[in-house]
């Protein structure tokens, strides 16, 4: 009957996760099937205690009539702390067929109540070691284990602070600034780990090395150390079961001992500085010599334990490693490594050195015009790397708690560096949450291409355990604006459901009592409730559920969200209009005044668009949540606030008031303008654009949008013209100036090579990279149904790049499976192809395509297998098909043919060849004019009726009927 099997089996979110503590973990899997139009009719779920106990299982969902294939919450007894639980899913299909069951995976629970942690805080005791010592403090204890074999050990671990963890003398992870950064006062994350192979009867250790991190690392603007508490401190707990099943625990507690060691100095934004010749040797080992001088008591201090929290995101690992691409030595004299590629983590080198040589690094993204290298935009951030050898054999180091934002290095005390620097000494190695590639996408445009890999690595970058606006200088917050405006981008491109399923916990977590939402999560600058940065507290909850159909975070934030539109609707005297307060607006806007960071575009007008935004989606959370009072009292307010947005900022004939690009992107994207002015209000947006060269002028808060708004309103062809912009500003033009990272400022690098002001210029700023999400679902065409989240259906519908791009692709790997879409023109033919998983189905809509003519695979469409229904439209062809992969053809000769009339624009004519020549031909002495660069944005009528123009009717519908025939 052919092939039907169960794949990818996940259990929230992650295969095979260590150390839960939801109380019903949801399962997901994905089908993988031979024929097309694959659909689960039924599927079975056994949950067991062990690998080989599915005859006697703790759970049996029994054969269960659903196609949820995705978010399946377990539904059986209650489970236990520190217990594995396996299981295996079948499913059956509506082809009749019945599966086999999918390889067992499991899940292990952590400790799921505060009361099971015996283990006490520590720290070196204050009289033996100065708390506030800038050295990493080392913790250890020796342990005997005598009672015999040894059947599983755990950790579980975590730090005010950020440590290591070692067991005799071995890392026992790879992951990296554990715990990572949280609400502290609300929420602290401890770590699981498997230790089994690690320990052995008889002698045994464990040791801790612990820093600063962001829990004690002076972070936000006023450099305060103490923003969370004074003193770093550990808590750890090792549980070991023995073969026989009896069970032994070792804690932290008053009988660890401490000492210092090589790291001298470490913090987040200034770097750290490491004597190898003070790291005692085998410190962390069982070895009696490990304890050979200096080590010191430890005290216990009370710290909580109920804040304690399971590890929630994916953790910060080293995921890839890069060799410079050259050395050289500036005009300055520095020795400067290049890694070709801007990024955040850390360099390791290898040396061989006599004992006391000096090594310093210092990192900076950028080099100047002159060409030696940049600091001036690291602000008071050091980012600086100091080593010491220890001497005698080879070394090999890498900063432990720190992370640098960078593409170059400068290097000073290298042996030899006289003669030229050693690339093969040199690794840089990219750190961020280790979250899974999701995301794929490329076009006949290398520096488009050029500009998805700059969105990537900018998410990379700054998604290093929470959403930062920049990875260099002092600053590396959690901004929410900036984490908004991009999850859409982000979620495609990873799988994001961890990373902000904790983040928005926090967010909750730092609400203000009166529903504000702060500026930065977690909250060390104080500020709070700007409109667009607040509203992230409704935003990014319902994109995670769109993209995941995670209805259990949506519930479990829908307080906080309830709580933001509830505070701005107490703002003020009228309920519908945010018009008081602190805003950001569209925050550095280049239609900003002059030595402002605000765009022109009223503050108030961005505060109200944002709030029916929210508001909105507030509503329609409520509705997917079963909440149909608050549904159908939030969509009243909803109605109210467009309302009084149109009294307040929407001219009696229709016109927006405020003469922006931003001001005319929000109405239209938030749906603010009915349906009678729309057409205006996206006609004025594009002569806007048209106006300023074909070149934005929008901030943060409308860049993000733009394109969609011109896509959706059928300026499309201008959307393209502004992605493909080569000059400032455009997204091309950071490309072109050798970007490989997203910058905060569209001149970051000016066209004479100088520098934006060093008080704020990010080279690795992701925030406009949200233009990635239009390239995915616009041009490629790669989108889901707006009813049905996680691309459970999906929407494939290409506007193409008109005659600018002649082909593009998306893919992503959905929780059911990868979805792609890419197309191609040959000549006046249109190739699309279409990958959709099994348990899905999608829409299909081609642009251009005759029903009568369009073929699949060679075959007459409506006739082929998997396609449920085939339509023609007016626009083309409209089809549904199920999953598997099809190849669609068809001839769309007229699709990218542009007709030229009296209305057409100068400039729009210097864009086209034939029409260039049209001109040059029937209206010579204009395009050799200075009278040229004034009438490039008039129409061809207004240049004929303009007596200053010297052009004649006659000449224009020369032009006109040359470019018809």
């Amino acid at each position: 009957m052919g092939a039907l099997t169960v794949e990818r089996v996940t259990c929230e979110y992650r295969t095979n996760p260590l150390g839960l503590s939801a109380a019903q973990p949801r399962l997901s899997w994905q089908l993988r099937s031979d024929r097309r139009g694959t659909l689960q009719r039924a599927y079975r779920i056994v949950v067991a205690a062990g690998e080989d106990r599915y005859e006697d299982p703790l759970w049996d969902s029994g054969r269960t009539e659903s196609d949820q294939s995705i978010q399946v919450p377990y539904d059986g007894p209650g489970l236990s702390s520190r217990t594995r639980y396996y299981y295996r899913v079948k499913v059956w299909d509506n082809h009749g067929r019945e599966s086999e069951w999918s390889e067992t995976a499991w899940w292990e629970m952590g400790l799921l109540d505060h009361s099971e942690w015996s283990a006490q805080w520590i720290t070196p005791e204050a009289g033996a070691i100065d708390p506030q010592e800038e050295a990493a403090f080392l913790l250890r204890r020796g342990f005997e284990l005598h009672g015999g074999a040894i059947a599983s050990a755990r950790i579980y671990a975590t730090a005010a602070g950020v440590y290591e963890l070692y067991v005799n003398g071995e890392r026992v992870s790879d992951e990296l600034l554990a715990p990572g950064w949280t609400s502290y006062p609300n929420r602290l994350q401890y770590q699981t780990y498997d230790v089994t192979g690690l320990l052995q009867p008889g002698s045994n250790a464990a040791g801790i090395r612990l820093g600063d991190g962001w829990y004690k690392s002076g972070m936000g603007f006023e450099g305060k150390n103490f923003k969370y508490g004074d003193r770093r401190a550990a808590l750890l707990q090792l549980h070991v079961r023995y073969t026989d099943g009896r069970e032994e625990v070792i804690g932290t507690d008053g009988t660890w001992t401490a000492a210092t060691g090589g790291i001298r100095y470490s913090t987040i934004y200034h770097g750290e500085t490491y004597d190898a010749r003070l790291e005692p040797a085998g410190w962390s080992t069982a070895e009696p010599s490990a304890m050979d001088g200096g080590w010191k008591p430890v005290e216990v201090l009370d710290l909580p334990l109920d804040t304690l929290v399971a590890q929630e995101n994916s953790p910060v690992r080293v995921t890839e490693r890069l060799r410079p691409v050259s050395a050289f030595v500036t005009p300055a004299g520095d020795h400067v490594l290049d890694l070709g590629q801007n990024m955040v983590g850390r360099m390791r080198f290898e040396v061989a050195a006599p004992a006391g040589t000096r090594i310093v690094l210092r990192h900076a993204e950028v080099l100047d015009k002159d060409g030696n290298i940049y600091f001036g935009n690291l602000r008071p951030a050091k980012q600086t790397v100091e080593y010491i050898c220890r001497g005698g054999e080879a070394e090999s180091y890498a900063p432990h708690f720190s992370f640098m934002g960078f593409r170059y290095v400068k290097v000073e005390g290298f042996p030899g560096q006289e003669n030229g620097l050693p690339l093969e000494a040199f690794t840089g190695e990219v750190m961020h949450s280790d979250m899974e590639p999701a995301g794929e996408f490329d076009c006949s445009n290398e520096l488009v291409n050029q500009l998805q890999r700059n969105i990537q690595w900018g998410q990379r970058g700054n998604f290093l355990d929470v959403p930062t606006d920049c990875p260099q200088r002092d600053e590396r917050l959690g901004w929410t604006g900036d984490a908004q405006v991009f999850i859409g981008t982000a979620l495609f491109n990873y799988q994001g459901g961890p990373f902000f399923t904790k983040w928005l916990r926090d967010l909750k977590a730092e609400q203000l009592p009166d529903g504000g939402v702060p500026f930065v999560i977690p909250d060390v600058v104080g500020g709070a409730s700007s409109a667009a940065w607040g509203d992230a507290a409704v935003i990014c909850p319902w994109t995670v559920y769109r993209y995941y159909d995670d209805r259990r975070l949506l519930a479990e934030q829908y307080d906080s969200m309830q709580a933001w539109v509830e505070y701005i609707r107490a703002q003020g005297e009228n309920e519908y209009l945010w018009n008081t307060g602190f805003h950001f607006g569209d925050w550095l806007a280049l239609d900003a005044k002059e030595n402002s960071y605000i765009g022109a575009t009223p503050k108030e007008l961005v505060a109200t668009a944002y709030y029916a935004h929210s508001t909105r989606l507030l509503r329609d959370s409520a509705t997917v949540l079963g909440y149909e009072d608050d549904a159908r009292r939030y969509g009243e307010l909803h109605q109210g606030i467009v309302r009084a947005f149109r009294e307040e900022f929407v001219t009696a004939t229709g016109r927006i008031a405020s003469p922006t690009q931003t001001a005319h992107v929000l109405a239209l994207m938030f749906d603010l303008v009915d349906d009678r002015v729309k057409p205006r209000v996206a006609k004025d947006l594009n002569d806007l654009i048209a106006e300023n060269g074909y070149h934005l002028s929008t901030g943060f808060v409308g860049t993000p949008y733009l394109c969609f708004a011109l896509s959706n309103s059928g300026y499309h062809d201008t959307a393209v013209k502004l992605l493909l912009q080569e000059s400032y500003p455009g997204w091309l033009y950071s490309v072109s100036k050798g970007a490989t990272t997203i910058w905060e400022h569209w001149d970051s690098i000016k066209p004479d090579g100088s520098f934006w002001s060093d008080d704020m210029n990010s080279f690795n700023h992701y925030a406009y990279g949200a233009i990635g999400e239009w390239m995915y679902r616009r041009v490629a065409g790669l989108d889901m149904d707006d009813a049905v989240p996680a691309y459970k259906r999906v929407r494939i519908e290409p506007l193409f790049g008109g005659r600018k791009l002649t082909h593009a692709r998306a893919a992503h790997r959905s929780l059911y499976g990868r979805v792609e879409t890419g197309w191609r023109m040959d000549g006046e033919e249109i190739e699309v192809h279409v990958e959709i998983p099994a348990n899905t189905t999608a829409e299909v809509v081609l642009k251009g395509a005759s029903l009568a003519a369009l073929k699949e695979g060679g075959a007459d469409t409506a006739a082929s297998e998997g396609v449920e229904s085939a339509v023609g439209t007016e626009q083309g062809a409209r089809l549904v098909v199920g999953s598997g992969t099809y190849r669609f053809r068809y001839r769309a000769a007229d699709l990218f043919r542009v007709t030229y009339t009296l209305e057409t624009t100068i400039q729009d004519l210097l864009e086209d060849e034939a029409a260039e020549r049209a001109l040059r031909k029937h209206i010579p002495h204009l395009m050799d004019s200075p009278m040229l660069n004034f009438a490039k944005n008039n129409s061809l009528r207004q240049l004929s009726e303009n007596g200053m123009s010297r052009v004649k009717k006659e000449q224009v519908l020369a032009v006109l009927q040359e470019l018809a025939g």
